[in-house]
């Protein structure tokens, strides 16, 4: 139904269990791509599933999907955290080409590549591009890093990823992470994007973050900075109101934490190895989805 079907012009489709078992593989154990076991097929071939399937947003909808399967059996606890993680990026990850990622060698005219993307039946790039800054690597105290933002439900699941270069702050991605959940309804209806709760760090605790909430309507659990209490303080009658906080509500915090703990049981996931942000997010995409799968 995601997949995609062959248009019989040119061959047939290599069987997508196989490709996937293949891809399912990568993620697990981070194998390197031309060392691919020969029982998965050519390796290219799994290789171009995976970066196709990851630019033109399979894997996301194929995790919306179970999310909304999880919803509509009431299995999901919208009492969602958020945080995010430094992934090391290894050596192979770096060396990019500047150009979008479908760029061919020859540059084609406008009409030519617009029938092959039609005929592809998806977008020749995926928006990413651009150096390294661009494909999400950037330097932070661990090097070479990438960073995944991401927001959980309250059984240590991942409902959202975004990736980032690693010296990227965690409050520049509060308002893409929450709205970047989007659980389909089984029925008729707009997508579930509002939890019921929301839990964060201090990292997130500035008046931005919670404006925003506020105006969704989204009751969180976010602590007050100690300079900022301070500077409220000293204020006297002109500071603002302390900002609600709910000490038992953040107890449940732990679970992002144990989310990105099995999300870096992937080796694939703990370091970074492709090249493309789209990739590495398809590659921490899959690596969701087999959470929710075995949930």
């Amino acid at each position: 139904m995601f997949l995609p079907v062959s248009n019989g012009r040119c061959g047939r489709w290599r069987d997508h269990r196989q490709v996937i078992d293949g891809i399912l593989r990568r993620v697990r154990t981070g194998v390197q791509w031309r060392d691919f076991p020969q029982r998965f097929g050519p390796w290219k071939t799994v290789y171009e599933g995976h970066r196709l399937w990851s630019a033109d947003g399979t894997w996301e909808r194929l995790l919306q999907q179970v999310q909304a399967a999880a919803d509509a059996a009431g299995e999901i606890d919208w009492d969602v955290s958020v945080d995010s993680t430094v992934v090391r990026a290894h050596q192979h990850a770096a060396g990019a080409r500047t150009g979008p990622p479908s760029a061919p060698a020859r540059q084609r005219g406008p009409k030519r590549q617009k029938t092959r993307a039609k005929r592809r039946g998806r977008a020749c790039s995926p928006g990413w591009g651009g150096g390294a800054g661009g494909e999400g690597l950037g330097r932070s105290r661990g090097g070479f890093t990438s960073k995944l933002h991401l927001s959980t439900d309250g059984r240590c699941r991942p409902s959202s990823l975004v990736a980032t270069g690693g010296q990227r702050t965690d409050c520049t991605q509060f308002r893409t992470v929450p709205e970047k959940s989007r659980v389909p309804r089984v029925g008729s209806g707009r997508p579930r994007t509002k939890p019921d709760s929301l839990a964060a760090d201090k990292a997130y605790s500035n008046s931005p973050c919670r404006e925003y909430l506020r105006r969704r309507g989204v009751r969180h659990s976010i602590p007050e900075k100690t300079d900022s209490r301070a500077a409220r303080l000293r204020k006297g009658l002109r500071g603002r109101r302390p900002s609600g906080f709910d000490a038992e509500r953040y107890k449940k915090r732990n679970t992002v934490a144990r989310a990105i703990n099995r999300l870096k049981q992937s080796r694939a996931v703990a370091t970074r190895h492709d090249r493309r942000g789209y990739v590495f997010l398809g590659t921490a995409t899959t690596a969701a989805l087999l959470i929710w799968l075995r949930s």
